[in-house]
């Protein structure tokens, strides 16, 4: 069994006994998510990363991580103990359905599933974790409108294509658009991801492009700036 953790440069994260490993959505959510009051709310954790890059970010911040896989909420559990920000993390092994809280969040962020799964035969961890049949758009979005706070933000990385979709799921949960960032791996390769802000009031939409890199392992400016802070070789 590897024990090897992903080493970030104030926490390191253990991923050996879940499917979602650490990845790029993940860590670009978490450097890019917005606090603007305490109470935080990281739907589907995973390995706890977001949560972790929050708490960092953020030292007012309490942040509440829920998961309902077994293995990853385990696995979260360890990395948010040997984490130097514990004290501010908690876990819940719950479904965001039956998740149940008298507080409003400031915050609230999730790298949701977006990989449908046509024959559940083939379901497995990873399959659970990337696609629908657990949280969709519709449930997450009517979920983060009655957790959120009246002045708070709500984040997400999708994939561009479904951007559309999951705006107007939001907007009929009277969640606004407040800022997008659009993600290209490189100059040349298409929009496969973006990142979205939402609140209850309506703003100026702000906008960006943000590409990854350069060339291969070549990392741009605006990538290294916002992920800085995070990546021991940046």
């Amino acid at each position: 069994m590897n024990r090897k953790p992903f080493k970030f440069k104030q926490f390191s994260i253990f991923q050996d006994k879940t499917a979602m490993k650490v990845g790029t959505d993940g860590v670009l959510l978490g450097a890019w998510a917005d606090c603007l009051g305490k109470d935080v709310l990281d739907i589907g954790t995973g390995t706890g990363l977001i949560s972790m890059m929050l708490a960092q970010r953020f030292p007012q911040s309490q942040i509440d991580a829920i998961e309902i896989d077994e293995n990853a909420y385990y696995q979260a559990k360890e990395n948010f103990e040997n984490a130097p920000f514990q004290n501010r993390l908690s876990i819940y092994f719950t479904s965001l359905q039956t998740y149940k809280t008298d507080k409003k969040y400031d915050l609230i962020v999730s790298n949701p599933p977006f990989f449908t799964v046509n024959d559940l035969n083939e379901f497995d961890a990873r399959k659970q974790a990337r696609q629908e049949e657990t949280l969709t758009f519709s449930d997450l979005l009517k979920k983060t409108a009655l957790l959120l706070n009246k002045d708070g933000l709500a984040s997400f990385i999708i994939p561009h294509d479904r951007m559309l979709e999951f705006c107007a799921i939001a907007a009929e949960n009277a969640l606004k658009v407040s800022k997008t960032t659009q993600i290209k791996g490189n100059e040349t390769s298409p929009i496969k991801r973006v990142l979205l802000e939402f609140s209850f009031e309506e703003k100026e939409i702000k906008e960006n492009l943000l590409t990854i890199e350069v060339e291969r392992h070549q990392y741009t400016e605006d990538y290294i700036n916002l992920t800085k802070d995070f990546y021991l070789k940046m």
